[in-house]
């Protein structure tokens, strides 16, 4: 019973849109109503309010983390499962018709609670591929595809690894139009218009 209230605390958690209730404190348009119509903190960006975006990233990336950790501390045996819930929460919240956002800021919470090395080499992973390449969408892709690799370096095959494995396969399926997008060479690149 303990395990399945950690679960669905978490997927509450997870269902809190910070684009959504940033934007309405700050009296921004709803994130869903303009650019790509995705409640997250890229999206966010657009209106050009700075601050909006990174308040909208920190909120997304700590419900993911106070989520796992609150787990962790009264029951660490659901931790596993409330990393993936949080993110499902994310992803389809109740409060919001299930339509929610990429999960690229919940997801480096998750990973952070889970192990700060594992959220910082994916993080740093994120870093790299943009830096480089200049596509958002294609470091978020990177790094989750790198995510699985640095928990099963760091903490075997054990229950996280398959939450993060999970997590990653879910988050590169919400980037399927990015994907369709990078290969027809239309994406939008970070500080341009088009690829």
């Amino acid at each position: 019973m303990e395990i399945v209230l950690a679960v669905v605390v978490a997927y509450l958690i997870g269902s809190i849109s910070f684009a959504i209730a940033v934007s309405r404190l700050m009296r921004l348009p709803d994130p869903r109503s303009y650019g790509s119509k995705n409640p997250g903190a890229t999206n966010v960006l657009r209106t050009g309010r700075r601050t909006a975006a990174a308040l909208t990233l920190a909120g997304d990336a700590l419900k993911g983390f106070v989520a796992v950790w609150l787990a962790q501390l009264y029951v660490s045996e659901a931790a596993p499962y409330a990393a993936l819930a949080v993110f499902l929460g994310h992803l389809f919240p109740v409060y919001h018709a299930f339509q929610g956002g990429k999960g690229v800021a919940t997801a480096a919470g998750v990973l952070f609670a889970i192990d700060w090395r594992i959220g910082l080499g994916t993080v740093a992973t994120w870093f790299i591929i943009a830096a480089f390449l200049r596509y958002s969408s294609l470091a978020a892709l990177g790094a989750a595809a790198f995510a699985p690799f640095f928990t099963a370096l760091l903490l075997g095959f054990d229950a996280y690894f398959a939450c993060v494995l999970v997590l990653a396969a879910l988050l590169s399926w919400r980037h399927r139009g990015n994907i369709a997008r990078l290969i027809a060479g239309t994406e939008s690149r970070i500080g341009g218009n088009k690829a």
